[in-house]
């Protein structure tokens, strides 16, 4: 044995140790990391076929639910009036869009995972707002 022998190998031993601190360290930090935080947002909500709903406000078109596919937890908004929920041509069954503002937990790649709680607004709130104005859907979109 050599005389540096002693140090190095008592290094050798403590990196496993030592490794697996750091590693047991990291995976709580991981466990202990803040849950998301809730976002009140307002914009655009558009319900134009069943199961399918976004939300458009200044930042982003979120997606809320998509048919046969990723659904937010939480309930969606109702108009205030029927006067303040535009359907395509009329149509009788409720699909269209309005103004709304939802408190969520958002996801990845723009999407809502839940809704916390849902206000639907008055269309004249939106169509006030400078950053949505040129963001209101066509009511003649197609379905």
């Amino acid at each position: 044995m050599t005389p540096n022998a002693g140090p190095l190998l008592s290094l050798r031993m403590r990196l496993p140790r030592m490794a697996f601190a750091v590693a047991a360290a990291v995976l709580a930090g991981a466990a202990l990391a803040a849950p998301p935080k809730p976002e009140t947002r307002c914009g655009w909500f558009i319900n134009p076929t069943p199961g399918n709903a976004w939300l458009i406000d200044p930042d982003a078109e979120w997606t809320v639910g998509i048919q046969g596919g990723h659904q937010a937890e939480g309930s969606w908004p109702q108009p205030p009036s029927e006067q303040d929920w535009v359907k395509p041509d009329g149509d009788p069954r409720g699909y269209g869009y309005g103004c709304a503002c939802l408190k969520v937990v958002t996801g990845p790649d723009h999407s809502i995972a839940r809704i916390l709680s849902a206000k639907g607004k008055p269309l004249a709130q939106c169509r006030r707002d400078r950053a949505l104005t040129a963001l209101e859907p066509d009511a003649h979109y197609d379905q």
